[in-house]
């Protein structure tokens, strides 16, 4: 974690990316339930929703791994509130966090929970306390790739490591094709992509290969990308986009980006490879355990399940804030909008977006921890 600490302690004393050029999200208000001005076109108003008196404009930061997520939570939130504006910059975990530890949005959006020196340092924005971790969203992290007439592609976490580590350099190599007897596998060159922005993704995708290729996969890990080789983008739709124009190409990124593209089947301990799904990923999830102390609600993933149709590359996407010593201009709106993501109906809206909802003993207990932010 030290290089991933010093990066992060970097990004702080060099000031957070501004909070500007965000996705502009106008949200809640009033307890109104009518579905507003009568636009046709407007989801209908959801029950789950409950505006009390939040007001004034909400910031938020991180994740671009959830964005898709908030857009479909926004769009219904939307519906029954509107006195609030609610801007979700998708500028990555990384980044998300220290926008967040610098005081300049009230909660932050992150694919992996906070570390003992960020939860020390929250205590400069959470007066006479701390941030806590939220699980919201689940999903698999999807290996997509760019290699006309080749579908089905099985890969495991030995092979993948050594993808990733510049080690199998075309498609043909001999570890691909023990995997995939039955393709017909050309010599392009493997053009790997990794994110440029330190990124939860990242830090989950390397936790995987680190656990479950730990002889071919040597780095730390963190949310900084450390192996070498391979080209970077920015965000889950900047590598989307590289693989989808590039011959030859494979990165990692949250499902929802992966949908113009090939995914591979991982191959695990159980008897057939598993497919990037949300099914498949919540089976994994459920198998995590909460870690984190007192209210906060850190998981840890296994990386390596054996069930038949677990999927191992999975992420937990977490909202990140205070759990005492909110700002009081912007604590209704936190609460009301977190209420509502964590509700049953937020959360049954993340499966059409590609996203996994949260086990039930575990939204359990966001929602009662949500309740008593202050």
């Amino acid at each position: 974690m030290k290089l991933q600490r010093k990066n992060r302690l970097r990004a702080l004393s060099l000031g957070a990316v501004a909070v500007s050029g965000a996705l502009a999200l106008t949200a809640c208000g009033s307890d109104d339930t009518s579905g507003g001005s009568g636009d046709s076109s407007a989801p209908a108003a959801n029950s789950a929703i409950k505006c009390d008196d939040a007001k004034g404009e909400l910031l938020a930061a991180g994740s671009s791994a959830q964005k898709n997520a908030v857009d479909a939570w926004v769009k219904q939130y939307t519906a029954s509130c509107k006195d609030v504006r609610l801007n979700y910059n998708p500028n990555g975990s990384g980044a998300g966090i220290t926008n967040f530890l610098q005081g300049q949005t009230a909660f932050a959006g992150s694919d992996s929970p906070l570390d003992a020196e960020e939860i020390t340092k929250s205590a400069e924005v959470c007066k006479d306390s701390q941030a806590i971790d939220l699980p919201m969203v689940g999903g698999p992290i999807a290996v997509s790739y760019n290699l006309p007439g080749v579908d089905g592609l099985v890969l495991d976490a030995s092979t993948l490591a050594k993808i990733f580590d510049d080690k199998i350099k075309t498609w043909n190599d001999e570890a691909i094709k023990k995997l995939n007897p039955d393709a017909t596998l050309p010599s392009t060159k493997i053009q790997t992509f990794h994110r440029s922005d330190d990124s939860g993704t990242t830090d989950n995708f390397t936790k995987y290969l680190k656990a479950a290729a730990a002889a071919d996969w040597k780095y730390e890990g963190g949310k900084a990308w450390q192996a070498k080789g391979g080209q970077s983008a920015s965000g889950s739709s900047g590598l989307a986009q590289q693989v989808t124009q590039t011959a030859g190409a494979i990165s990692y990124m949250e499902l929802s980006y992966a949908k113009d593209a090939q995914t591979v089947q991982v191959k695990t301990g159980a008897a057939t490879p598993v497919e990037a799904t949300v099914d498949n990923a919540t089976k994994a999830i459920a198998e995590a355990k909460v870690v984190g102390e007192g209210n906060d609600l850190a998981l840890e993933l296994n990386y390596k399940p054996t069930a038949e149709g677990a999927y191992p590359i999975t992420l937990v996407t977490y909202e990140i804030a205070c759990e005492k010593g909110n700002k009081a201009e912007t604590l209704a709106a936190t609460k009301s909008f977190l209420t509502y993501v964590a509700s049953e109906e937020g959360q049954a809206i993340l499966k059409d977006a590609s996203y996994a909802p949260m086990p039930e003993e575990i939204i359990t207990k966001v929602r009662t921890t949500v309740a008593g932010l202050s």
